[in-house]
This record gives C-alpha cells, sequence and structure tokens, in this order.
C-alpha cells in the first residue's frame, strides 16, 4: 500500500484529499503545517507527498527544497498543489524539483489519476530498504548509515544489530535473542560482545547515539 502525505493548511481540502486517496486503497496521513510534516517525515518515509505552496509556517517550496536535499528523501515524488496559477510560478515549481504541479480549485479525481500515474513512474522504494528514526538513516542494499547528514562507517555486526532495532522500533531485545539474530548462537556467556559492539555502535552514531537506549536488566531498543 503507497504511502501518501499532504500538506495543506486548507483543513476542507486535507479531508476531501485523505478521505478520497484512502477510499483508493493508499495509506494517507495530512498536516496542516511544514512543522507537522517534518516531525512525521523524520519517522516515516512517504512514497508521495502533495505539497502546498502557501503554508502558514513555512513555504512550500522551501520544504520542497529541504525534502531534496535530505538523503532519505530525496527521491521521493511531489505534487504541488496550488492557488497560484501563473505559468512563471508553475516553472519555479518545477525548476525546484516538484515532479507535477496542480492549480487549486482541482478536480479530485484529476488529483487522483495523477498520483497513479507519478507512482507508475516513480516505484517506491521498498519499505525494507530504508530504515530511519529521527536523524539516522540506514540503507539496506547499499549498506550505508547517515546519522545527523554525515555518513558513518559501521561494521558488518554493527550494521545489522542497529538494522535489527530500526526494523523493530520500540521493542526491547534482550542481549540473548541479539546474540541468536545478529551472531547466529544462543551462547548466553558471549552476550557482553552485544554490550561492546553496542557502545561502538553509539559512538560512531555521535548525537545519535543516545535513540540506542538502554532498558535495564532487560536489553537494548530504539524508539
Amino acid at each position: 500500500m503507497s504511502r501518501i502525505f499532504c500538506v495543506e493548511d486548507d483543513e476542507n481540502i486535507r479531508e476531501l484529499v485523505e478521505y478520497t486517496l484512502n477510499s483508493m486503497g493508499f495509506s494517507v496521513r495530512t498536516f496542516g503545517s511544514g512543522n507537522d510534516f517534518f516531525n512525521a517525515i523524520n519517522e516515516e518515509n512517504p512514497d508521495l507527498v502533495l505539497l502546498d505552496i502557501m503554508l502558514p509556517d513555512k513555504d512550500g517550496l522551501q520544504i520542497l527544497s529541504e525534502i531534496r536535499q535530505n538523503k532519505a528523501t530525496e527521491s521521493v515524488p511531489v505534487i504541488m498543489l496550488t492557488a497560484k496559477t501563473s505559468q512563471i510560478d508553475k516553472i519555479k515549481g518545477l525548476d525546484s524539483g516538484a515532479d507535477d504541479y496542480i492549480t487549486k480549485p482541482f478536480d479530485i479525481m484529476e488529483l487522483t489519476a495523477r498520483v497513479k500515474a507519478l507512482l507508475r513512474r516513480c516505484p517506491a522504494v521498498s519499505p525494507q530498504e530504508i530504515l530511519s528514526y529521527k536523524n539516522i538513516t540506514l540503507y539496506i542494499n547499499s549498506h550505508k548509515v547517515v546519522a545527523d547528514g554525515s555518513d558513518v562507517t559501521l561494521t558488518y555486526k554493527e550494521f545489522e544489530l542497529l538494522k535489527l532495532l530500526l526494523l523493530n522500533k520500540g521493542t526491547v531485545f534482550s542481549r540473548g535473542k541479539i546474540m541468536s539474530v545478529v551472531w547466529g548462537t544462543d551462547f548466553e556467556g558471549e552476550t557482553r560482545t552485544v554490550d561492546v559492539h553496542i557502545r561502538t555502535l553509539r559512538q560512531k552514531l555521535g548525537a545519535c547515539g543516545d535513540h540506542v537506549e538502554t532498558v535495564r536488566h532487560v536489553g537494548y531498543k530504539i524508539g
């Protein structure tokens, strides 16, 4: 199911878009401001963004620029929704990185058709390929980790440990369970290895290392 984020300050438009696209089989989240949108996108990457230009806190073109500069979202398709109808405004939006541009008032069925067409042209990255939590992003296929915008070099086991925690945000893993999944062994006597790897993982993640939490007498988690 494709995940769509709609950033629009008009409540009536948000409700219409959410109702229509949900009924078409999409999973839709709506936001009335740019700040709410960025709080959500740090937790979950959408497959497509519907973005208004005139918002109460941030200009839509500024938001678009930030989407394109973020490694985790740079390839996410974006459709601009705006009351600005001049050719210059449209060209500016497309030149800024928008994939499509729809002026208000718009026909909701045309919007739906544009969404479907764009998703066909830009197939979504598998949710298993990119994992993220706040300012940590892990790319499974390329074996790459970015924290606070900087590349982080991890060993194979550190990478697998971080991947396990990101795949199961909010779940506490005991040292024994981590040993079983990451090292392929149930030998409890080696669980100190987990503590050592957690420590080095935190160090390499810098300030983001605080997201790897210790649950006393139980184990470790993220989120």
